[in-house]
């Protein structure tokens, strides 16, 4: 059987039911089936950083992302 891999993404602002969503999906195939990646896990704070020094930061971020897709 061949193997193959879906990514999801879900977005949406702070109580929007992300999370909700994410266990309702994963809920329906299993724990060998799904692997939820939560992204509050890698949160920094930069509310100590200018808004244009957050936005370099998120720049920069979002290049390493791409280039290493």
């Amino acid at each position: 059987m061949d193997k193959y891999a879906i990514l999801i993404g879900i977005a949406g602002g702070t109580g929007s039911g992300k999370t909700s969503i994410a266990k309702a999906i994963a809920s329906e195939f299993g724990k060998s089936e799904v692997t939820l990646i939560e992204q509050d896990s890698y949160y920094k704070d930069l509310s100590n950083l200018t808004l244009e020094e957050r936005a370099s930061v998120n720049l920069i971020i979002l290049i390493l992302l791409i280039t290493r897709l």
